[in-house]
């Protein structure tokens, strides 16, 4: 269990550090015209997801798994709830995005402008700016690398769409990985989609293991 805690740990020090956007001075990459539609039809369907809900396996570079529920609300809210019997909670309350490891009484912030799910959480980020599509055997698959060249401290992160009539925008997140400077990758994969549901504000607090009042 330890060792399974540190590879959330590294997930989450993964997405706080491997940052989308440092500057507007990244450039559009250079594609052909199909291939910037696929791009901004994928962010389109980034940003036309209001809430959703899915189970998700986070998988680190040794092939271990963990499972959960994924909550987004957007702008800037998502909440990973582990399997049972895990005492890990990552968090966003839209401002900064929170690892709390209940075994220690740790809590760790950083800001979502800074994480990699920024592309998934923040509605002002132009995708465009700094990613590109990545050649994918599967037709019905689109997929997204985003990083800042000038950065590879920033690490990397790779988004996988499914084209699907019913999800918005016409296609569906499916997974994503996160790569960081030391090369450590994790794999969160996606299933049971679910969109529009009524989200409380309420489900992105945390009881905070430091103090006895509720965040």
């Amino acid at each position: 269990m330890n060792r399974l805690i540190k590879n959330v740990r590294l997930f989450a020090g993964a997405a706080a550090s491997a940052a989308l956007v440092v500057s507007a001075a990244v450039a559009v990459s250079a594609q052909a015209p199909a291939a910037q539609g696929d791009l901004a039809q994928a962010v389109g369907a980034l940003r036309a997801i209001g809430t959703m809900r899915a189970n998700f396996v986070q998988t680190d570079r040794n092939g271990r798994k963990l499972s959960g529920v994924l909550t987004l609300k957007r702008p800037g809210r998502i909440r990973f709830q582990y399997e049972k019997g895990v005492p890990i909670l990552v968090v966003s309350d839209g401002s900064a995005l929170t690892f709390i490891d209940y075994s220690v009484r740790q809590v760790q912030r950083w800001p979502i402008r800074n994480s990699p799910l920024g592309a998934l959480l923040d509605p002002n980020r132009d995708v465009m700016k700094y990613g590109r599509l990545i050649p994918v055997d599967n037709r019905n698959v689109v997929g997204i690398e985003v990083r800042d060249k000038a950065h590879p401290e920033y690490g990397v992160i790779t988004l996988l769409f499914v084209r699907k009539a019913s999800a918005p925008g016409g296609l569906e997140l499916s997974s994503w990985a996160s790569l960081d400077s030391q090369n450590n990758r994790t794999v969160i994969s996606l299933s049971g989609q679910q969109y529009g549901l009524a989200v409380p504000d309420s489900t992105f607090r945390f009881n905070d293991p430091r103090a006895t009042t509720r965040r």
